[in-house]
């Protein structure tokens, strides 16, 4: 089915909304929804924080990842267990690295966070990894 233009073009200003102002509490209960959050103090523009969705790796992929070290996918692969990814917040700089992400405590203060779009993530899989 062919959506009308009209409908898409309100989905892409849906996608770009941005509300400013908020809290770290209404932050962090945006990266619950799987929203995208930034602050509006920070130094470098075009960053912005979100929630790893909570995963599952399974223990026959260990051996073939690329972001763990030999040594780290050795002892995994003893243990027979799957990686298992929670409670993780990741910051995205411009040329889309990512960095793992814990707050500062003027970051836990701000007033000045915005909250990005709706980037709902639940449920998605990406790769060979499990949604838990």
């Amino acid at each position: 089915m062919v959506r009308p233009r009209a409908e898409g073009i309100r989905k892409r200003q849906r996608h770009k909304t941005m509300i400013p102002n908020q809290t770290f509490g209404q932050a962090i209960e945006a990266l619950k929804e799987g929203k995208i959050v930034s602050r509006a103090g920070w130094n470098g523009k075009g960053l912005f924080v979100f929630r790893q969705v909570p995963s599952s790796v399974p223990a026959e992929i260990i051996p073939k990842m690329t972001s763990l070290p030999q040594a780290v996918k050795d002892v995994l692969v003893k243990s027979g267990a799957p990686i298992t990814y929670q409670n993780q917040f990741c910051i995205v700089y411009p040329d889309n690295s990512l960095h793992g992400w814990q707050p500062s405590g003027s970051d836990a203060l701000a007033t000045d966070w915005e909250i990005h779009g709706e980037h709902v993530v639940a449920g998605e899989t990406v790769g060979t990894a499990t949604p838990l």
